[in-house]
């Protein structure tokens, strides 16, 4: 069975900087968007709530 996001956009995020010592509300961010440790990525559905979060957090995270 094919992935729901297989023939959606997507964008792949990447966190690229710790999240020690942020704002509780951008670390809720950074796991909103399923990422964990330093340099996981998260491939999600490319949407204008998720541009928001990766907006947010544009200092902590890449997009690849």
């Amino acid at each position: 069975m094919p992935s729901k996001l297989a023939h959606k956009k997507t964008v792949t995020v990447k966190l690229v900087r710790s999240v020690a010592g942020t704002r509780e509300s951008h670390r809720a961010t950074v796991r909103g968007l399923g990422l964990r440790k330093l340099n996981g990525e998260s491939v999600l559905e490319d949407t204008p709530s998720v541009r928001g979060m990766i907006n947010k957090i544009s200092y902590l995270v890449k997009v690849l």
